[in-house]
């Protein structure tokens, strides 16, 4: 192996461990995405005049042989594994600018597994929740303009770990909940691992994610051989609730064999020792939310 053999593979190891020890854990002010094999060019944003140094990942030497310099732009070819990270423009000991260089991800993975979604009304807050761990920053967005990666779109990042559930968000839309709903909701995310994006749309109607709360367990009284159960909708669901209405269930253990029961109607069996409740909405068979916890039934 000559002597030019041997630098070059120390300066591929060398180059390829900065990169595998940066990590990216937020989303850059500004990056570029690039296919693998793709060339890019990046420009140093400085409004002064002058010969430039460019870092990759604050280090000067590496891949030479896949870059060329005019002016204030760095044009980096056949883009790779180590040729992605921070780009940074110097001149001197100043840093002038920084673009990430990023890799699009040709993975065909299916949305549904990445992240899903939850309104508990049909008002205009509903909150998604990232499920895949192994992605260091994340990023949804609503809307067409983000569909589109228009300079518009307004993305809610990850903030911090991710808990046991993931990355959560809480996301706005400006649909109406009083019109007949025929417009779907866009959701794009976005996420960063290791240097590669992944990017995601997810279309849907609001209906299909309305999960609400539990309801509110008010009262129950005797009425002869029957309990007449109150329930009321919870605080988060929308209003009027004349308009937007909820089915409830209810299910009883019956006091003298311990079956359990349930019924859609608020009169159940006197003869019980305990009962919980659950809704739903009835006019799009939404998922029934979480059961109240039980309520004891002495008398």
């Amino acid at each position: 192996m000559t002597l030019l053999s041997w630098i070059t593979a120390f300066l591929l190891i060398s180059t390829t461990a900065a990169y595998q020890e940066a990590k990216l854990d937020h989303f850059p002010e500004n990056f570029v995405v690039a296919k693998p094999g793709d060339s890019v060019s990046l420009t140093c944003l400085t409004t002064t005049t002058g010969p430039v140094t460019w870092k990759l990942n604050n280090d000067e030497s590496g891949f030479e042989d896949y870059m060329s310099k005019h002016g204030h732009i760095l044009i980096v070819r056949d883009v790779e594994g180590p040729l992605l990270g921070e780009y940074s423009c110097w001149r001197g000991e100043t840093k002038l600018s920084s673009t990430y260089l990023l890799q699009k991800t040709e993975e065909g993975e299916d949305i549904d597994s990445l992240f899903t979604c939850r309104a508990k009304s049909y008002d205009c807050n509903f909150s998604c929740r990232w499920t895949e761990d192994r992605h260091e920053a994340v990023r949804l967005g609503v809307g067409p303009d983000c569909t589109k990666g228009l300079p518009t779109c307004h993305w809610v990042s990850s903030s911090g770990q991710p808990n046991s559930e993931g990355f959560q968000f809480e996301l706005t839309h400006t649909l109406s909940p009083f019109g007949e709903e025929s417009t779907m909701l866009e959701v794009t995310a976005e996420a960063i691992n290791d240097f590669v994006l992944l990017r995601r749309t997810k279309l849907f109607y609001l209906r299909d994610i309305v999960v609400p709360d539990s309801p509110r367990i008010v009262s129950f009284e005797v009425l002869q051989s029957k309990l007449n159960v109150s329930i009321e909708p919870p605080s988060s669901w929308s209003t009027p609730h004349s308009f937007f209405s909820l089915e409830h269930e209810i299910e009883y253990v019956l006091r003298d064999n311990g079956k359990t029961i349930s019924s859609l109607s608020s009169l159940i069996p006197k003869k019980i020792s305990m009962f919980r409740a659950r809704s739903r909405d009835p006019l799009v068979s939404s998922p029934w939310s979480q059961w109240t916890p039980w309520k004891n039934v002495t008398h």
